[in-house]
């Protein structure tokens, strides 16, 4: 069967998005609704609140897709949908409703990983970018995100090998926790990004964890604690008064650890293509070492634009249209996972 067009849900965690994905990555259109303001109150994700408002949002974007892409049902050729890993109610919403639609319009779906979307969110393109010409398997990739920060060996579609990973926060979670200490509110990544703009990185020490140990992995538990231990010896006025310093202090650690170790990889690779994605390769300040980096050292670096290193759909549809067009497709008896399946990945020593 040929596949032109696929229909995409993302319901992972707290924002829900819908897209529909040309075979060749040219997003027609991508729609995000975000729960920012519904989490702030709690500082942080509330599980019950995301899913719940699922509900609410993802049929109103359905119909606002159908209306501004101009596709008819008969014109869209399958439906893909995150099935792992996530919040499993959030998860359930998504896969509940591409179910129905497969079903009603007698569509093929499939379920995606949404590390996988990641992974491959640098092939898309759309009205606004021209696609990058020079993006080819294999290559390293770098996934940051507020629940993820792990490095792969990128060989083929479907095959993804795991050099490295965080042993215990991921990169979003440590900027999260660190800006909610601060009083930074949520989400915490961003607004570190723009108030470390005003800063001086290198106002207050910090800790690189686990640079000088074997391996790709990574950890952020030690310089989380450490940025709590230096806020908390700190006076009210002080803290107020040097929130810049702070916030670059804290980002440059991260941005140098997840450079590291980013760096070991290529070389121990000896690969010269390189992909950052996920939610945390958004901020400004890691995009810009490693442009630097990459121009160093004569890699070619690959990040999604903004809109497609957040959670969206459109990296969803092209990793279901590329398995699609496999030949791959799921049951109704497709269920949610909060972890990854075996088969996603696989790892050294296995």
């Amino acid at each position: 069967m040929s596949f032109q067009h696929v229909l995409a849900i993302e319901t992972s965690c707290d924002d829900t998005s819908v897209a529909i994905v040309r075979a060749d990555g040219f997003v027609m259109r991508c729609l995000v609704a975000n729960q920012d303001l519904v989490h702030k109150p709690f500082g942080g994700i509330v599980p019950e609140i995301a899913s719940r408002n699922h509900t609410l949002q993802i049929l109103p974007l359905l119909d606002e897709l159908i209306e501004k892409t101009h596709l008819s049902w008969d014109k869209i050729d399958g439906i893909a949908v995150t099935s792992r890993p996530g919040l499993i109610g959030s998860l359930l919403v998504g896969i509940v409703t591409a179910k129905t639609l497969a079903l009603v319009h007698n569509k093929p779906f499939i379920g995606i990983n949404h590390l996988e979307a990641h992974l491959l969110a640098p092939f898309l393109f759309d009205e606004e970018m021209s696609k990058k010409s020079g993006l080819k398997f294999p290559y390293l990739a770098l996934a940051i995100s507020g629940g993820h920060t792990q490095l792969y060996d990128v060989k083929d579609l479907g095959n993804y090998l795991v050099l490295g990973r965080t042993v215990d926060d991921a990169a979003g979670e440590a900027f999260d926790k660190f800006a909610k200490h601060l009083g930074l509110g949520f989400p915490g990544g961003v607004r570190v990004d723009r108030e470390a703009k005003n800063g001086d990185c290198r106002a207050y020490t910090l800790p690189r964890t686990m640079n000088k140990a074997d391996g790709y992995d990574f950890s952020f538990s030690g310089l989380k604690s450490a940025a709590v231990r230096l806020i908390d010896s700190l006076g009210v006025d002080e803290r107020a008064s040097r929130r810049a310093d702070l916030c670059a202090s804290f980002q440059e650690a991260v941005v140098e650890s997840l450079m590291i170790r980013l760096d070991k990889a290529a070389r121990g690779l000896g690969c010269d293509r390189v992909v950052l994605t996920g939610g945390v390769s958004a901020n400004s300040r890691l995009r810009q070492v490693a442009a630097e980096w990459a121009e160093k050292n004569n890699f070619e670096l690959y990040i999604p634009p903004l809109r497609y290193c957040t959670d969206n759909a459109a990296m969803v549809g092209y990793a279901g249209i590329q398995r699609l067009l496999r030949g791959e497709c799921n049951s109704q008896n497709l269920a949610p996972s909060a972890d990854d399946l075996p088969e996603d990945f696989t790892r050294p020593l296995e």
